[in-house]
């Protein structure tokens, strides 16, 4: 067993008791890693081993790597699943910590406590300057509640703060389990929050989250935090907003770019700052270390891997069977979660009719978890945690197979509920290529293989309206690949219908936007798969 960077005495103490031989690589560089890779069965990383290619080509005993830590970016997973390594993570190892600061810059940012402390040490006794405000009876709001926002939620609840939340992706009954108020929508939470933290991932839909459109939105007065990602808040925005004393003060833990230590708002006496430590505590740092030993011990033991990033191990005869089925069943996930109507996610029914209905298909009903959840957690979403973190957020998960399928020799069928509403959507593969088909969305049925980027459009049923989609797509230099047209099941008489469009390259929001308000147009959303 390879250590090959720092980590808690526990961690290479356990591995030690489970019967391992640990030797230390903590001060080698690629060269010699490189040379004495193939001597070893399993390796502990952190951040700065990179386990490439080209690495894994040369460890040909090596069955397992686990980092102590959240994440995988320095490993190549794919590469390693090829080689039938197992990759796994400690992603549990910093969410009390990360909950903690965010508690920690509350206080400090409610009560002027770093400010303060500079004032006093460095000569002045000036109270009056530093005066606060409770958090007590104010008003929390969580943008993004997944395992740090709702530990942040339960402890701020400590100090007799009121929370309200917004997630989309947890169901109604965890928000009342965990004493919070559920938002519909972000804005409701600008509407009444005295503090408002941040805890969502970092992609294309959240960077920038708060700009100047957000505070605008915002009371007057409102504190803002942000111990999640530096590129959610836009830094010139925020600097605008506390000039104008539209927000009352900041605490940021994290930066766009990092390190930094010239940023336009260091130095503003109402804004507290740490260099992202976050995840930095001596317990943490010992918990990523044990977390990592024990899935190595797990892994070379015939264990539950129970953090694995890569897929876990199912029949070879079914794995042959479901392959040509996992990209489809991620992107029927995802164009769910993009068609539901927004309020909350409670549960999601996966169907599988036809031949693929006798096999083991729960790799399969992983992928339709993953395709709803990415881009929507505070950790990435892999084949191992994605039931984990739908279950955290209360959303029931359901699997039925039958042998028989109408029309089609395979099916697959995601319903996904929102309070009382349904969103289904249906589809398969065809060819011998085995492309993805979707069947069937928004009520309406057709047969369009899918691409990495579509729209889909819902609009009363008039002359022309693919014309008006097609022209507002080509001014705004898109390309249609393909397009198809339904009306509802055994109801041609409906006055809706609705229009899916594959591109080559993404929708912008505001051409979407600028699309769905035209006349006779209901609703439209793009999906990038």
């Amino acid at each position: 067993m390879l250590v090959a960077e720092k980590i808690g005495a526990s961690g290479v103490e356990l591995l030690q008791r489970a019967g391992f031989e640990v030797e230390f690589g903590t001060g080698w560089d690629r060269a010699e890693l490189e040379a004495r890779i193939a001597d070893f069965d399993g390796i502990v990383i952190r951040s700065a081993t990179q386990v490439d290619a080209d690495l894994l080509a040369k460890a040909d005993r090596l069955r397992a790597v686990a980092r102590a830590g959240v994440g995988v970016d320095n490993v190549d997973v794919e590469a390693a699943t090829r080689r039938g390594v197992v990759v796994a993570n400690a992603p549990q190892s910093n969410v009390i910590t990360a909950a903690e600061h965010t508690l920690a810059l509350l206080l400090a940012l409610a009560r002027n406590v770093p400010q303060a402390h500079a004032s006093l040490v460095g000569g002045a006794w000036d109270r009056n300057r530093f005066t606060g405000v409770e958090l007590h009876e104010k008003v929390l709001g969580v943008i993004g509640f997944g395992r740090i926002g709702q530990l942040v939620a339960h402890r701020a609840r400590g100090f007799g703060m009121r929370v309200i939340g917004y997630d989309v992706y947890l169901s109604e009954e965890r928000f009342r389990e965990l004493g919070a108020e559920r938002a519909s929508s972000p804005d409701e939470v600008y509407a009444v929050a005295d503090f408002i933290t941040l805890h969502l991932p970092k992609n294309a839909e959240t960077e920038g989250f708060l700009n100047a459109a957000a505070f605008a939105k915002m009371k007057d007065g409102v504190r803002i935090l942000n111990v999640a990602r530096g590129p959610l808040v836009v830094d010139d925005d925020l600097k605008a907003a506390l000039d104008s004393g539209k927000v009352a003060g900041a605490a940021l833990d994290v930066f766009r770019t990092e390190p930094v230590t010239d940023h336009p708002l260091f130095g503003y006496p109402n804004v507290v700052v740490t260099p992202h430590l976050g995840a930095s505590t001596a317990e943490a740092t010992d918990r990523a270390g044990v977390q990592a030993a024990e899935q190595l011990v797990a892994a070379l033991s015939g264990g539950a891997v129970t953090s694995a990033v890569n897929i876990p191990a199912i029949a070879a005869e079914d794995l042959e069977a479901v392959g040509p089925f996992l990209g489809l069943c991620n992107s029927l996930g995802r164009i769910a979660a993009a068609l539901a109507p927004g309020t909350s996610v409670d549960a999601l029914d996966v169907e599988f009719l036809g031949r693929i209905g006798e096999r083991d298909v729960r790799l399969l009903t992983i992928q339709v978890v993953k395709g709803l959840l990415t881009g929507h957690t505070d950790e990435p979403v892999n084949d191992v945690n994605a039931g984990t973190l739908a279950e955290e957020r209360g959303i029931a998960i359901a699997e039925r197979k039958s042998p028989q399928a109408r029309d089609f020799t395979d099916l697959v069928r995601v319903r996904l509920r929102s309070g009382t509403e349904l969103t289904r959507v249906v589809g398969t593969v065809l060819g011998r290529r085995n492309r993805p088909h979707l069947l069937e969305a928004w009520g309406s049925r057709f047969n369009v293989q899918l691409e990495p980027h579509l729209a889909v459009f819902r609009y009363r049923d008039r002359p022309g309206m693919l014309g008006r989609v097609g022209t507002a797509l080509g001014e705004a230099g898109i390309n249609i690949v393909s397009a198809a047209v339904g009306l509802r099941p055994g109801d041609e008489q409906a006055d809706e219908a609705v229009m899916i469009v594959t591109t080559d390259t993404v929708v912008p929001a505001d051409v979407l936007g600028s699309i769905q308000g035209g006349a006779n147009f209901v609703a439209a959303r793009a999906v990038s798969l």
